[in-house]
């Protein structure tokens, strides 16, 4: 019973900097645009430097 007293600080905790973490994360913009970078790499139009 004594190992809940330490667990449930350790998860309070834990959850508290996921939280920030996901707050910080939304305010820098990481989530505003989730597509444009998977499709960037399908129109990459610079040309290789083999002759061509």
């Amino acid at each position: 019973m004594s190992v809940v007293f330490v667990m449930v600080p350790i998860a309070l905790v834990l959850a508290a900097v996921a939280v920030t973490a996901f707050i910080w994360a939304a305010r820098d913009g990481q989530f505003d645009d989730t597509e444009t970078p998977a499709h960037r790499m399908l129109f990459d139009d610079q040309e290789t430097k083999r002759g061509r």
